[in-house]
């Protein structure tokens, strides 16, 4: 009998699993293919918790493999004296997302540790902001992003409000391997938790201080209070939680002419209009769109489910039509108008900073050159970021303005550790209006900006390899790749190449310096001419991911020369294969 089919029947005989989750796997008895696919590993607990299908099985997000992390969990946060502390706890619209998170709840109060849970649905970022509001040892959010309706998940965040980082996060995952038997696991009635104290719902009294830290962050009120009437906005969130916050804080801060696309409006974990709620998609955006052109709206914007995203269309003057930004292009548009207003009111301070991703656009290193600020740069994900501004609390040296990564995520100022797409849409429309109040729409901003810096271009590339044999492949790709360098790409030479596996940076001239990041499997290559190519598996999906950027003197030029460049990268990563 194989190992997958062994534990198939542990878990039928197993007198922990409850009657309902037997007769599921009961329902695939015979289905070979199916029981090897929910048994033939446990469902990892990588460095960003949990991400699965949901369902019965070692290999599924359901509440033995959630509350098998959470003992571990629980198990850590014991031995660093934290139960009193408490855990605070958000969930978003996903399918079994409100009983994953009463679950982990009531198995954290079990383990003595207290918990704040949300009433309802709340956004990822706000979960951050309460982490650090209630003072709390961590903090979980069950959420799977921006995957299929299939799919939920589970992050950990630490006391600092940030997702768990080294060697956090190595000491978390070794608890949780720990947890092999699962009448191990503790729980316990709510009734009784809530008796003792250990259970505590909140819900209003976080919501009004988080909106009045994003309120904070407000830099030209008065551009709102002119141009209020005159600005019309389309919103969709996706069926997820941005919903209630996006329209509640736009209200407060002045804006009136708010449309929200109602088909899109209501949660719903099985996102009905749309395939795959993910603001990247522009298929996500349909019904938006529509609704865009028939109020004549300056922006369209939507929130990923979790509401940490922000994807944009942009009304071209022009032409009439709606032009998609990128999340490199809104990260920067929204960088430039803070620090430009900052400077115009004389609050941009001396110790200014921004931090992007290594994979993120080198036109932010020309905006924190304009505007004296120093650009850090860092891996990707953003509790790498958040890292960062925690050094910035710890030595007092520089205060963070504005943080991004290309995947659509970004804050201003630090009231959160984790990308805030709420906050984003805020300032998104307060730039709408103060460049209407010139003449401008953000499409017009943002030529301006290439005109200024030059014409910047990205994109991203991904080759998805499923399965144990498509792990293996991505493996071997990166590593002939890593091992045989490319000296040039698209015709341009490479000045630099990182292997931050290595935590090193090698030059032309075989000098090696040291990347002063930890250790990752991504290989960065560093171009003239302002160009550059980076590749890294995704931690999260089946692929290996390429990223590559230009900068040319005419957009036109920028287009060409980022396609000769992708047709360079596919070529590249054909050879990696053989």
């Amino acid at each position: 009998m194989k190992e997958y089919e062994i534990k198939y029947n542990e878990w039928i005989n197993n007198p922990v699993i409850d009657d309902e989750s037997k007769k599921e796997l009961r329902g695939i008895e015979g289905n070979e293919k199916e029981i090897e696919d929910r048994f033939y590993k446990d469902l990892e607990f990588g460095t960003a918790g949990l991400r699965g299908v949901i369902g019965v099985g070692t290999n599924r997000m359901n509440k033995y493999t959630v509350t098998k992390a959470t003992q571990g969990l629980a198990n850590y946060i014991k031995k660093q004296g934290g139960q009193d502390r408490g855990v605070a706890i958000a969930y978003d619209c996903r399918i079994m997302s409100k009983e994953f998170s009463d679950e982990t709840a009531l198995c954290l109060n079990a383990n003595g540790i207290k918990t704040y849970r949300f009433e309802d649905l709340r956004p990822t970022p706000e979960l951050s902001f309460a982490v650090r509001e209630l003072g709390c040892i961590a903090g979980i959010v069950i959420t799977a992003s921006h995957n299929p309706p299939e799919y939920n998940g589970y992050k950990v965040y630490w006391e600092d409000g940030a997702q768990i980082v080294e060697p956090t996060d190595k000491e978390i995952i070794a608890e949780v391997n720990n947890v092999t038997d699962l009448s191990t696991i503790k729980t316990m009635e709510k009734e009784e938790a809530v008796k003792n104290g250990l259970y505590h719902t909140i819900g209003k009294e976080i919501d009004d201080k988080y909106i009045a830290e994003l309120k904070k962050l407000v830099v030209n009120s008065d551009a709102i209070k002119e141009m209020q009437k005159d600005i019309k906005i389309v919103y969709t969130p996706l069926h997820g939680t941005g919903n209630i916050p996006v329209q509640r804080i736009l209200k407060e801060i002045g804006f009136e002419n708010v449309y929200i696309v109602k088909e899109q409006e209501k949660p719903d974990g099985h996102f009905p209009t749309v395939s795959y709620p993910n603001p990247e998609d522009p298929k996500a955006f349909t019904l938006a769109l529509e609704l865009a052109k028939k109020v004549d709206a300056d922006i369209v914007l939507a929130n990923d489910p979790d509401a940490d995203r922000l994807g944009i269309y942009v009304k071209d003057s022009k032409t009439g039509e709606y032009i998609q930004f990128n999340g490199n292009m809104t990260g920067n548009l929204v960088a430039e108008y803070i620090l430009s207003q900052k400077k115009a009111n004389g609050t941009l301070p001396n110790n200014g900073a921004i931090i992007k991703t290594i994979v993120s656009s080198n036109i932010t290193d020309a905006i924190a050159k304009e505007y004296g600020v120093k650009l850090f740069s860092t891996l990707t994900g953003f509790k790498n970021i958040a890292k960062i501004i925690r050094g910035f609390e710890e030595d007092n040296s520089y205060k963070c303005l504005f943080s991004y990564e290309e995947s659509y995520g970004c804050i201003i100022g630090t009231h959160a550790r984790d990308k805030d797409g709420i906050v984003a849409v805020m300032t998104v429309c307060e730039a709408v209006a103060y460049y209407k109040k010139h003449g401008l729409t953000l499409w017009d901003q943002m030529n301006k900006m290439y005109e200024k810096y030059g014409y910047y271009k990205e994109k991203q590339m991904s080759i998805t390899l499923k399965g144990i044999e498509g792990a293996e492949e991505i493996k071997k790709m990166m590593e002939n790749m890593r091992n045989n360098p490319a000296k040039e790409i698209a015709e341009l030479k490479v000045k630099y190449f990182g292997d931050y596996s290595k935590q090193e940076i090698i030059d032309e001239n075989g000098n090696r310096i040291s990347t002063g990041l930890p250790k990752s499997n991504v290989l960065y290559f560093d171009l003239e001419k302002n160009a550059w190519v980076c590749v890294r598996p995704s931690g999260t999906e089946p692929k290996i991911k390429f990223y590559m950027g230009v900068c040319e003197s005419s957009m036109e030029n920028a287009d060409k020369k980022l396609e000769q460049l992708e047709n360079a990268v596919k070529e590249m990563a054909e050879n990696a294969k053989k």
